[in-house]
């Protein structure tokens, strides 16, 4: 496992999430090019529920913590959806 740590603090100091399976409503995000000239791009945001994982997580931000705990159900979420409560050794 690969230590994590943060290069500088926002308004919320450095701190560890544990590893935690649970379920709830998840939106992934993805990039929908246009058709137009250049780098014309739009998101296209759907979402679902199964159980799923996140691994232990170390950061700091600028947003509240409370904020943080109990919004997390709107976070965009990347996992494997082959084995969602399962992480890469």
């Amino acid at each position: 496992m690969t230590a994590q740590r943060t290069e500088g603090e926002g308004r919320e100091p450095t701190h560890t999430h544990p590893a935690v399976t649970h379920s709830h409503d998840h939106y992934h995000v993805t990039h929908h090019h246009t058709g137009g000239a250049g780098d014309s791009l739009e998101h296209r945001v759907y979402w679902h529920t199964h159980p799923h994982n996140h691994n232990e997580l170390t950061h700091s931000h600028d947003y509240d913590r409370d904020d943080e705990e109990q919004h997390h159900g709107r976070e965009a979420h990347v996992h494997d959806h082959a084995a969602p409560t399962q992480s890469p050794a």
